[in-house]
């Protein structure tokens, strides 16, 4: 690692940290020079396990001991030029806007997406995150997704990006474990219109999690799940769609859907956060649920 000492976050050095919004880092060439930022030693170790390439660290002074072990691992693995920007707690909170209670940061390359096709082909039970935009939300529904088994993520071309940097950090970095990928990439006329075809098309039961008034209970959907597969409505394979936080699903989207589910509530509760409902979900769903318990 090369050591750089700054004397302000105002260095041109460290444009990529200050100067570029999620957007321009995002469409910047994307994805051949693309960047994303990752937030924290531990969100910055599981990228670099993933294999993703840093371009620079911007590190607070007294973390720098603490990170001896990833700057190991970048020098062997993408040589020791890999810059390292040394601030202060003060400098990087001008930068961030708060204080980090983990003082790193780290600029590094984005990678082409697979198509949606590319990662559900061995799946059977994906989540597809429509047109959700907190960042908080998206990085939350990543992690339920990977503790639960859920084997990839689809975005639609709407959707806030898990790499945005408040979202890989809620997500403790698992947005660099499960598979991912924007169906119909940036295409918003793509879903759910062709979506929803291409996902039937892999062999899944879309599932929209909406409030309707023929929506069959989640515990119904477990039980279509665990039936034997001579039942003609049996689910082999599963696409659960959640909706926005304001709106929730579209209603394109739950006419397009093979089933709507509710999760029941008690208490006069309308609804949950999407974050909190993916979760419940993915519980509910587990494949190896029942051989656990």
């Amino acid at each position: 690692m090369r050591f750089i000492v700054i004397d302000s976050v105002d260095d041109e050095q460290v444009a990529a940290y200050t100067n570029l919004t999620e957007l321009q880092l995002r469409n910047r060439l994307e994805p051949a020079k693309g960047l994303f930022i990752a937030e924290s030693p531990k969100v910055i170790d599981r990228a670099l396990a993933a294999g993703r390439e840093p371009i620079s660290l911007l590190v607070e002074e007294p973390w720098i001991d603490g990170m001896a072990d990833t700057f190991a691992h970048i020098d062997q693995r993408w040589g020791v030029d890999i810059p390292v920007y040394v601030a202060s707690p003060a400098q990087l909170k001008r930068l961030t806007g708060y204080r980090l209670h983990r003082g790193a940061l780290a600029a590094m390359r984005r990678w082409p997406l697979p198509t949606a096709t590319e990662i559900c082909r061995d799946a059977h039970r994906i989540a597809v995150m429509e047109n959700i935009v907190d960042h908080t939300n998206v990085g939350a529904l990543m992690r339920s997704a990977a503790a639960l088994d859920v084997d990839a993520v689809l975005v639609t071309p709407s959707c806030g990006d898990p790499l945005y940097r408040r979202a890989a950090r809620v997500s403790m970095g698992t947005v660099f474990q499960i598979p991912w990928t924007r169906i119909g990439g940036d295409d918003a006329h793509y879903w759910p219109v062709q979506g929803m075809a291409e996902l039937r098309g892999l062999g899944f039961t879309t599932v929209a999690m909406a409030l309707e008034d023929d929506s069959i209970s989640l515990a119904e959907l477990t039980r279509r799940l665990e039936s034997s597969p001579q039942e003609t409505n049996h689910i082999d394979k599963l696409a659960l769609i959640f909706g926005t936080e304001g709106d929730g699903l579209s209603h394109r989207t739950i006419s397009s859907a093979d089933l709507t589910v509710k999760i029941p509530m008690s208490h006069d509760v309308d609804s949950l956060n999407v974050a909190a409902s993916s979760a419940v979900a993915f519980y509910a769903t587990r494949r190896t649920l029942n051989a656990q318990e």
